[in-house]
């Protein structure tokens, strides 16, 4: 069965005074109904920048240029912006990252609501307004009704974000985009969030890319994992593959940052990957992590740098399988010695 969504080549390209910024260079990736695929890396990768492209969210002075963007057997980068306003909302829905920001304070949240459904299913009001009572109700907000009338200054930021997700189902759409939807949360409402995403993908058959450089998040709900650094997709395979075996060093270097529960003791220094992501103009060359990388070599300055695959896994390195796995045993080694 072909995915709901293919992506294949995805470039982005926004000129600018320096020259032409490139933050997004080549990626590829795929999601099939049911299916969460968790995009994770650093701020400053291109994540959202890829979200963005894949609604037609881009600014006006982006270009996007792709081998195949696909989505349920539509060609999106053949859409001109009528068919593209058609549809957001409707069949791919996205969930932003604050939404204090991303609701409107104007207006109440059953107008926000009701909106998308009128403008999109060409219901009555009172059809709307049912089908935001139902979804407030299917997302664990009480006194549903009540809710409608209240502005978004009134409420909490875990209702807010419950708001969100029903804003993005009221037309049920195949696909849901989640760009960093518990970020502002605290960890009790995160993981009701998240617990709510999970059951929601399972009952209504939807594709789900979630966002996130929340290591931890994406442990709990992905079924698939792409690495993101600098624009590009660096590892991506399983979740038990990305988490137990990985193979890219930045993948591995994230990993010795989050601490282990049980082993890493109260007030432990946990690893960190010095410097930060480097600017993407047109014309880097080699692997832009060869900074910050322990492993890093001559041949690593060279272009393109080799792409493996084994276990359904990708990832983008000179190193091959073996020794990226050797120096992942090492690290594991090294942390539980100083935990002990």
């Amino acid at each position: 069965m072909s995915p709901l969504l293919d992506v294949e080549g995805l470039h982005v390209r926004i000129p600018l005074e320096q020259g032409m910024l490139h933050p997004v260079r080549g990626i590829g990736f795929n999601v099939s109904r049911g299916e969460t695929l968790c995009i994770v890396g650093e701020s400053g990768c291109g994540k959202s920048l890829t979200s963005l492209s894949l609604m037609g969210l881009l600014p006006r002075r982006a270009r996007i240029t792709a081998t195949r963007l696909r989505f349920a057997g539509t060609d999106l980068l053949g859409l001109n912006e009528d068919a593209l306003s058609e549809l957001r909302g409707n069949r791919m829905a996205m969930i932003f990252q604050e939404p204090m920001t991303s609701l409107n304070p104007a207006y109440s949240i059953g107008n926000q609501l009701e909106e998308i459904y009128l403008r999109h299913r060409k219901a009555s009001r009172s059809e709307a307004r049912e089908r935001a009572i139902f979804l407030l109700e299917k997302v664990g907000i009480t006194a549903a009704a009540s809710r409608l009338s209240q502005y978004p200054h009134q409420l909490s930021g875990g209702l807010r974000q419950r708001i969100m997700i029903a804003m993005a189902l009221m037309c049920g759409p195949e696909l849901i985009i989640a760009d960093e939807p518990t970020t502002a949360l605290d960890v009790t409402v995160q993981a009701q969030i998240l617990r709510l995403l999970k059951d929601l993908l399972r009952e209504l058959d939807m594709g789900l890319i979630l966002i996130t450089h929340d290591l931890g998040v994406v442990a709990r709900i992905a079924d698939r994992v792409a690495v993101m650094y600098a624009g590009q997709i660096v590892e991506s395979g399983s979740v038990i593959e990305i988490f137990e075996r990985p193979r890219h060093p930045y993948m591995q270097a994230l990993l010795r940052c989050v601490p282990i529960p049980g082993r890493t003791p109260p007030g432990a220094s946990l690893g960190s990957i010095p410097g930060m992501v480097p600017a993407l103009y047109e014309g880097t060359k080699g692997c832009a992590f060869r900074n910050r990388c322990d492993y890093a070599a001559e041949p690593c300055a060279s272009d393109p740098v080799p792409v493996h695959a084994n276990r359904g896994s990708t990832w983008r390195c000179i190193l091959s399988e073996d020794e990226s796995l050797i120096h992942t045993s090492k690290a594991a080694r090294s942390a539980e010695t100083a935990a002990s």
